[in-house]
């Protein structure tokens, strides 16, 4: 029977039976099992009891893996105890039943295969009873049940089905561990050395974190006016902008150089976001892109820059006030269909929970650990823009510390890496002495100068490597952070 009629009958009302599986490959495989205890180390990570289709078999494999656990026999004779009363298989004929699987086993080498084609044929009745769901919840016209809220189910239900089944890796030689670890240590080295992550373009900033690792949750951080969102669209644009496909080691293709950037963008419009980065690419200030005062020669660069970076893998989504579940689905979506290496969400503050919650801390915990299980399950590094609080500004010292972290005890918890954006010259701006006290006015035109034009990047928290402060160079007009001019030793010590 083909998959598009099964899938039809079990739509119009059609038996159990009409779903698609093989009770003799589950036969064959339980016996297997039972004759010999040691397959099911070989099929452990890939089938549980609730891929058996009949309820007997979940039953007997329930109990034979029980006992292998215990490091005790699973044999038709030890299982015939736990099993006698056992109303479905007094139906099959009782503890001969037991008898009879394990005259029916198959060779152990056969058992993986016939293990995967009990799992294939589960995931497929999961299919049909997911595309019924669906299909019942849409007939069903609720005033609170919202068409895109059930869309973002269905694709999150649809995205975990397909990343069940991958084997679990268990031990691993040291000799393995040794080759992903010189692995690792060659692609820092082709990169140029010290980094192994996706670089930012800013090179004191990658020396400290060794550019941006998969799975890992970045907290960028700032009061108002720091330039939080100047930085993240810097790092977005320069990643997309070195983008590069190739071959990657274990043979696939991938991103061999930058990446494929998402850019959740809940605060600003993606052609407020898009002018900002066309105003750094094309050295156009963005004040006057803003007020449409450009020369003739200055409009022309701005639409050369557009042009050139029209294949820029950089996909923003400017949707307000998103749920942390439609931000997940929608960035397996862009994985899916694009690819996805880097993704921005600025900023956390502004994404929603999924359900509500009693208190703004436990809101703020549930984005946090939403958006860390993002960054683990799409293997992909995840940068989170932070409000600071109000604190900040009644210190005499105005660099943010990890206190200062609104909601601090979840996001300080849930983050590998937490930076904060500082600019001194923003303050200094603001104590600018009256002009009548001339020998003020000039010691603050020295301290002014000692600091115009830099910016401060202090990283808090590192998991996997130092804290301190990396300098960079900031040009307000072009919202652009780069690189200072310094000299640097071969290996990159730094002091901070």
């Amino acid at each position: 029977m083909s998959e598009v009629r099964v899938l039809r009958e079990v739509v119009a009302g059609a038996t159990p039976d009409t779903l698609p599986h093989n009770v003799e490959a589950e036969q064959q495989l339980l016996g297997a099992i039972l004759t010999n205890n040691d397959i099911y180390d070989r099929i452990s990570a890939l089938v549980k009891p609730e891929h058996f289709f009949e309820p007997v078999h979940q039953r007997i494999f329930e109990v034979a893996l029980a006992r292998i656990q215990k490091n005790a026999l699973a044999s038709p004779v030890t299982l015939k105890a736990y099993l006698e009363e056992d109303e479905g298989l007094k139906a099959l004929g009782g503890p001969a039943y037991l008898a009879h699987l394990a005259g029916t086993a198959i060779a152990a080498y056969a058992a993986r295969d016939y293990a995967q084609m009990i799992y294939d044929l589960s995931v497929r009745r999961e299919l049909i009873r997911l595309g019924q769901d669906v299909s019942a919840r849409a007939s069903e016209v609720a005033v609170h049940d919202d068409p895109r809220e059930q869309i973002v189910a269905a694709e999150q239900a649809l995205y975990k089905l397909g990343e069940q089944g991958h084997a679990e890796r268990g031990f691993v030689s040291f000799l393995k561990a040794a080759h992903d670890a010189v692995s690792i240590a060659n692609a820092a080295y082709q990169r140029g050395g010290g980094l192994s992550g996706i670089g930012t373009g800013l090179a004191d900033l990658d020396r400290k974190l060794g550019g941006l690792h998969p799975s890992d949750l970045l907290i960028l951080a700032g009061r108002p006016s720091m330039g939080k969102t100047a930085l993240a669209t810097n790092i977005a644009f320069n990643v997309a902008r070195a983008h590069r496909r190739g071959r990657l080691p274990d043979g696939t293709e991938g991103s061999v150089q930058g990446g494929v950037v998402g850019f959740f963008s809940l605060e600003m419009s993606a052609e407020q976001l898009a002018a900002r980065i066309l105003s750094e690419a094309s050295e156009v200030p963005s004040e006057q892109i803003r007020r449409g005062e450009l020369s003739e020669h200055e409009f022309r660069r701005f639409v050369e820059a557009a042009k050139a970076l029209e294949t820029c893998p950089l996909y923003i989504d400017d949707t307000p006030a998103l749920p942390i579940s439609a931000l997940a689905a929608r960035a397996r979506r862009l994985k899916r269909t694009h690819g996805l290496d880097v993704l921005i969400v600025d900023y956390l503050q502004l994404v929603r929970p999924a359900t509500a919650r009693d208190s703004r801390v436990n809101e703020v915990s549930e984005i946090t650990q939403g958006l860390k299980a993002i960054a683990k399950e799409l293997d992909i590094p995840v940068i989170a823009l932070s409000q600071l609080s109000r604190q900040v500004e009644n210190r005499e010292d105005k660099r943010p510390q990890l206190s200062d972290l609104r909601e601090s005890g979840s996001i300080e918890q849930d983050a590998d890496v937490v930076m904060f954006v500082f600019r001194e010259e923003y303050y200094k701006e603001r104590e600018k002495p009256g002009e009548h006290d001339l020998e003020a006015t000039a010691k603050w035109q020295q301290a002014m100068e000692q600091v115009h034009g830099r910016a401060e990047v202090i990283i808090g928290k590192q998991r996997h490597g130092p804290i301190g402060s990396v300098m960079l160079a900031f040009e307000g007009q072009l919202t652009r952070f780069s690189n200072l001019e310094q000299h640097h030793s071969p290996r990159g010590d730094e002091s901070f």
